[in-house]
């Protein structure tokens, strides 16, 4: 039997192996931990995951972002869908579903491509197609060889993928170069799923491969594409920038060029004609005038159909006194009418070839469209006539203007005209700055003050970015007579138009002085006449001085006067020396 003494030897030293073991055991434990942490957070990730396109077959990027749908296709047959090329190419372009028709214009030509036909028409000229155009579940797709003759684009299509990147005329795109490994020639870059190095690696670049950079903001990662398509994210330490990539702007076409009269400055007025025109042998001197619009044609149906009632020996008279002659083409100012016409391309061009021919009948100079009292909802199809005709005229040489108000809120009278879009395809834009208060106007006001005429001109030169080169002052010819009586203790306000030779013989029966009112810039008279009180804001020599000088003041491109015959024929000389 052991002692009580030998036990107690023993426990000193049992009690040292535990804390051995236990000492040993912590320092184990923390050594897993640490390199555990160290595992977790500094070992890269070998695992590989397959990229995907997220289910497309043949993807579409754009500015390194892949967009919802893809495209169809290689190489010739290459074709996009009409939604991503009208997004990203050309928002004017636009597709009729009723004759399945899709239009493209540009600033020469008008394209019509029909969905599941191999024959185009280019400036209503038949072309053929090597690949239709096709709708696939519902997805119309555009073949891009034509496509990439109009715009300058450039498709990118990986032989490896499929996988397409869209670069556009501007676009810069930042290169970057993997780095190289001179004694470890075999090492790969990996491209990584998220920015982390414990993310899956999507391709294992080699040394030296070019990438596209499209996001640097990760202080530790650059977000890179390849030319394959596949995206990911590649360390900063092994991607150095390499370079940038503008695709050029190409050179445009040459615009055209109207033809300027001798004087350079416009100076044109409208001929209104009813039925019957005028007898030019009667026509005073008029001396500076360069242009005539005379009303001849205007729409008659729905349908597209054009009334004429052009006059050869008007165009005699104004071409043997060095006039040109724009023919203008009125809407007849019938809103349902003008629906039906804009609504299709075919009635649309049949207006346009019936201009053509009249044209070409009449040795016309121009053509001048006057549309009013049009529904808002016809904004787009309105622009959409102009861009299509406006082409076509310039190939026979026509200079093509456009009538249009002053911008109100006014819906039927001046909202439809979108202006900005317009004037991309018109030579011309004539403001017609007349009406402030029109006819049946509840107050009495002035025609066209010359503070509102040069709001509306500086207006429209602000807000819809209209050039002076191209914007021309209509100035009205007329005023208005306008009766002022009570009735029941209202005022009650009507009015007529006069000529400015009415407005003359008035003040001199009635002899009457003119006075000059600052605030409309214009000379004004006043009468009582059986208990009426009658007003006049002038338009006489004075007014029209002043609008000169506001067509001098912005450098535009002209005067308009409405109408011919409404004069006194000494305002000619007047315009005429003015402008000089």
């Amino acid at each position: 039997m052991e002692s009580d003494y030998s036990n107690d030897l023993l426990k000193p030293r049992k009690s040292k192996r535990l804390r051995f073991i236990l000492l040993s055991l912590l320092i184990v434990i923390v050594l897993g931990v640490g390199f555990g942490y160290y595992w977790a957070k500094f070992v890269p990730t070998g695992k590989h995951e397959k990229p995907t396109f997220a289910g497309l077959v043949k993807p579409i990027f754009y500015q390194g972002e892949m967009l919802e749908k893809p495209a169809t296709g290689k190489e010739e047959s290459l074709k996009l869908p009409f939604d991503t090329v009208k997004e990203l190419i050309d928002p004017s372009m636009i597709h009729e579903s009723e004759s399945e028709s899709t239009i493209i214009t540009t600033q020469d030509k008008v394209i019509r491509l029909r969905t599941s036909q191999l024959t185009g028409m280019l400036n209503e000229k038949p072309f053929t197609l090597k690949f239709p155009l096709e709708k696939v579940e519902g997805t119309l797709y555009l073949p891009m060889e034509p496509i990439k003759q109009l715009y300058p684009i450039e498709l990118r299509e990986s032989p490896e993928t499929g996988a397409v990147i869209l670069v556009k005329e501007g676009d810069t795109l930042e290169w970057g170069k993997t780095v190289a490994y001179p004694d470890k020639p075999s090492k790969t870059i990996p491209m990584r799923k998220e920015a982390a190095i414990k993310s899956p690696i999507l391709v294992d670049i080699k040394q030296g491969e070019s990438v596209m950079i499209w996001s640097d903001d990760n202080p530790e990662w650059y977000r890179i594409q390849l030319s394959s398509g596949y995206m990911g994210y590649v360390s900063k330490d092994h991607l150095k920038p390499d370079r940038k990539e503008t695709l050029p702007k190409q050179v445009p076409p040459p615009s055209f060029v109207p033809v300027k009269p001798i004087t350079g400055t416009i100076n044109m007025t409208w001929e209104q004609v009813f039925n019957k025109n005028p007898d030019t042998t009667k026509f005073p001197p008029m001396p500076g005038l360069d242009v005539v619009s005379p009303t001849w044609f205007s729409l008659e149906d729905g349908q597209g159909t054009i009334k004429n009632i052009g006059d050869p020996a008007y165009i005699k008279w104004a071409h043997a006194n060095n006039i040109q002659v724009w023919g203008l083409f009125s809407n007849g100012f019938e809103p349902k009418r003008t629906t039906e016409a804009l609504s299709t391309y075919d009635k649309r061009m049949k207006m346009i070839k019936q201009l053509l021919s009249y044209a070409q009948l009449y040795s016309l100079q121009g053509i001048n469209i006057d549309f009013e009292n049009v529904n808002l909802d016809d904004k787009d199809e309105l622009v959409q006539f102009v861009r299509e005709m406006v082409p076509l005229m310039h190939e026979q040489g026509l200079v093509v203007s456009m009538d249009v108000t002053p911008k109100s809120t006014n819906e039927m009278w001046s909202m439809f005209y979108d202006r900005k879009a317009l004037i991309e395809s018109l030579d011309y834009m004539m403001l017609m700055a007349y009406d402030e208060f029109w006819a049946s106007s509840p107050t009495s006001g002035s025609v066209a003050s010359l503070p509102w005429v040069e709001k509306s001109l500086t207006r429209m030169m602000s807000e819809d970015k209209i050039p002076a080169s191209k914007l021309i002052l209509g100035v009205p010819f007329y005023t208005r007579i306008w009766t002022e009586e009570q009735v029941n203790g209202k005022t009650k306000v009507s009015s007529r138009s006069v000529f400015m030779e009415a407005q003359q013989r008035i003040i001199k029966e009635k002899n009457l002085t003119p006075k000059f009112l600052p605030e409309a810039g214009q000379n004004y008279v006043e009468y009582k006449e059986d208990g009426k009180l009658n007003r006049i804001w002038m338009e006489d020599e004075v007014s029209m001085k002043a609008r000169v000088d506001l067509v001098k003041k912005y450098q535009l491109a002209g005067i308009a006067s409405w109408r011919r015959g409404y004069e006194l024929p000494p305002i000619w000389s007047l315009i005429n020396n003015a402008l000089q």
